[in-house]
């Protein structure tokens, strides 16, 4: 593996996130706000980082192999000059500066902070702002932009998408990018003037809206959406949530007029996932809390959304919910959304496929002579896929079974441990018990927070494209 073209990449993103400072700084300028100034010294610090190693190291074609490490690289190293501005505002430690803008960037949404709203409104439209830069892919964003990037673009672009769906849209990587940005920038436009109509204010309606969309999750109140009370917003969010937790591929020929939503086997079974957990926990709730069944169903369909999303946002405290319906949570925050969204988690299309896999191990006993192919949408599946969807489960399992322990060998409790880890794993944010919606991850210990970290990592980057580094030979020419 060649260092030098993977530093010189490098270097072009650390350029991208200065420029994407620049946001904030004029969000701080516009509100008059003394930290206007830490942008201005962060942005110079970071774009001073990135020319250096775009002119240090010189440029190549990459391969594969440095794709995985650029886009690696990039998520590890980038919350780092992200997360400046957080730490140089005061009063908060780097390492939990540092949780806070990786759960910003890899759309997690969990936070260590108690009480968001003392912040200046420039660190929250930043920490917002994140959610949405990452969405997508700061890596993407970079293709888009920086011409120089198509050189060995499918090498990076590759690893860093969700998916297989949306390299298919064009046989250039810049032109998928430019697919996949512009129906971002739609949707999030839409967003915020849908928010403003029903009762938000523009800069309440910009942070939500990137963290709707970027299922990320972070608000501008310390009650997230349930200090709204307002049925219109919580419906636009709902909206919202959702299209982002859908491939936007779907959303792309939806908007050239071909509605092709119900023809996707991924999304029928997201839908239907849905819709059951919707009223599975609506009758739940409303049984056992004897809540109003109106109420209840208006409470289950947002948090169940927002959770299956890998979102984040609450209306109540669904902590205190039966645990039964926290049970069908904690099954949601594994599963997540779809492949060519911006959710995280397992994603509905390897389930699909695990569950057909099983079903054909089924069969191949009752017909042991007989051959069977697996079909996604009419299109038989290669077996490297399956045998790749298989390896990524397990996975995805250790590493959940693993990290879950190190929390309990930190003192915490069963519910706590499990939950964390799932949701920062699954990119959710909020979890259960100590870590529910209503409270923060402020109070766990630094190695914690650090394996925590780990998890939002991997979850983003889907576990193999960050093991990999750990494989010796990866290392080797």
């Amino acid at each position: 593996m060649r260092l030098n073209p993977v530093l010189h990449i490098l270097g072009q993103l650390l350029q991208v996130v200065s420029i994407s400072m620049i946001l904030p700084l004029l969000c701080g300028i516009y509100y008059h706000e003394n930290e206007s100034y830490i942008f201005l010294l962060c942005i110079l610090i970071t774009l001073i980082a990135g020319t250096s190693l775009k002119l240090l190291f010189k440029e190549e074609n990459i391969r594969l192999i440095e794709g995985f490490s650029v886009v690696s690289f990039c998520w590890i190293i980038i919350p780092i000059f992200g997360s400046l501005p957080l730490y140089l505002s005061g009063n908060i430690s780097f390492i939990d500066a540092y949780f806070e803008t990786i759960s910003g960037f890899t759309t997690t949404g969990a936070s260590v902070i108690s009480n968001v709203e003392i912040l200046p409104k420039c660190i929250l439209f930043w920490r917002s702002f994140t959610i949405w830069l990452g969405g997508i892919g700061i890596v993407v964003l970079a293709l888009v932009i920086l011409p120089a990037l198509s050189v060995g673009g499918r090498q990076i672009f590759l690893p860093e998408q969700s998916g297989p769906k949306l390299d298919k849209l064009k046989p250039q990587v810049r032109e998928v990018g430019k697919i996949i940005y512009g129906v971002y920038i739609f949707f999030t436009c839409a967003q915020i003037f849908l928010l403003v109509l029903s009762g938000m204010n523009l800069f309440d309606a910009s942070c939500h809206s990137f963290g709707a969309l970027g299922t990320g999750g972070f608000s501008t109140k310390n009650t997230s959406i349930g200090f709204y009370n307002s049925l219109k917003i919580e419906s636009v969010i709902i909206l919202f949530m959702f299209l982002g937790a859908t491939s936007f591929s779907l959303h792309y020929t939806a908007l050239r007029g071909k509605i092709t939503y119900l023809k996707d086997s991924e999304f029928v079974l997201y839908l239907s996932i849905l819709a059951f957990s919707i009223l599975l926990v609506t009758l739940d709730i409303s049984y056992q809390l004897h809540e109003n069944l109106s109420v209840a169903f208006r409470h289950a369909i947002f948090n169940v959304v927002s959770i299956s999303s890998t979102t984040g946002y609450a209306t109540t405290d669904f902590n205190l919910w039966p645990d039964f319906s926290k049970l069908i949570l904690i099954i949601l925050m594994l599963i997540g959304g779809c492949a060519g969204g911006t959710a995280g988690a397992i994603k509905v299309v390897r389930i699909l496929l695990l569950v057909k896999v099983s079903l054909r191990e089924l069969y191949k006993i009752i017909h042991p002579n007989a051959i069977f192919q697996i079909k996604l949408n009419g299109k038989i599946i290669p077996e490297d896929i399956l045998q790749g969807v298989g390896g990524f489960y397990f996975l995805y399992m250790i590493t959940f079974g693993l990290c879950s322990l190190i929390m309990l060998a930190f003192g915490n409790d069963l519910l706590t441990s499990i939950s964390s880890v799932a949701t920062t794993l699954g990119g959710v944010g909020p979890g259960l018990s100590l870590v529910g919606p209503m409270a923060t991850y402020g109070f766990l210990p630094s190695i914690p927070k650090l394996v925590l970290c780990f998890c939002m990592l991997a979850g983003r980057l889907e576990l193999i494209t960050l093991f990999a580094l750990f494989i010796p030979s990866y290392w080797k020419e």
